[in-house]
């Protein structure tokens, strides 16, 4: 098997390759749809009278995160799980509320941190076991593991509550709006 490609196996037990590398393009990607939504937030609610603290602590539903908090977890999580794949010092999280401007800053430099990954930091190390603190329990996987499934799926799915919650506020986007940073 090629350097930097984990081994998975699908639905019908067949070993499928994954090349740990593609997944910070993929994060690239997510992080120009964010700020693509932000921005479309902000001018919503600037275009509506609604301050920008009320925009940001919208929610979806009560026990949910408002929005400031799902793009948080966007500008962290796409650095974080590409630096403990890559064998690196994991980023700090941002801590507190952050306003929009702080959380623009951030999503531009998670691209910048991003883009400066190179595949030969991901080779060999799909397959390295890796233990890590999510709060309820702090579980063992291979890191090809953790970033194909645990990782990628967390990441789309607060890109997902942020695009929710902005349309059920009424912000005009759409299914395209989701593929802003690229394809």
């Amino acid at each position: 098997m090629a350097a930097g490609r984990a081994r998975r196996t699908s639905l019908k037990g067949e070993c499928v390759a994954v090349d740990l590398f593609t997944f910070v393009g993929m994060y690239e990607r997510v992080v120009g749809t964010a700020e693509h939504l932000l921005a479309q937030g902000v001018a919503h609610a600037k275009a509506n009278g609604v301050s920008e603290a009320e925009m940001l602590n919208w929610r979806l539903a009560d026990d949910m995160f408002p929005l400031w908090r799902q793009l948080q977890i966007v500008v962290d999580f796409p650095k974080q799980w590409a630096a403990r794949a890559a064998g690196l010092e994991v980023p700090a999280a941002i801590e507190g509320e952050s306003t929009a401007a702080e959380l623009a800053a951030g999503l531009a430099a998670t691209k910048i941190y991003l883009q400066g990954l190179k595949a030969e930091q991901f080779a060999g190390r799909d397959d390295i076991a890796l233990t890590v603190n999510i709060g309820v329990m702090e579980p063992t996987f291979p890191t090809g593991q953790w970033v194909s499934v645990f990782a990628t799926t967390n990441i789309y799915f607060h890109l997902s509550m942020a695009y929710g919650i902005l349309r059920s506020k009424g912000v005009q986007i759409g299914k395209r709006d989701l593929f802003a940073g690229g394809i």
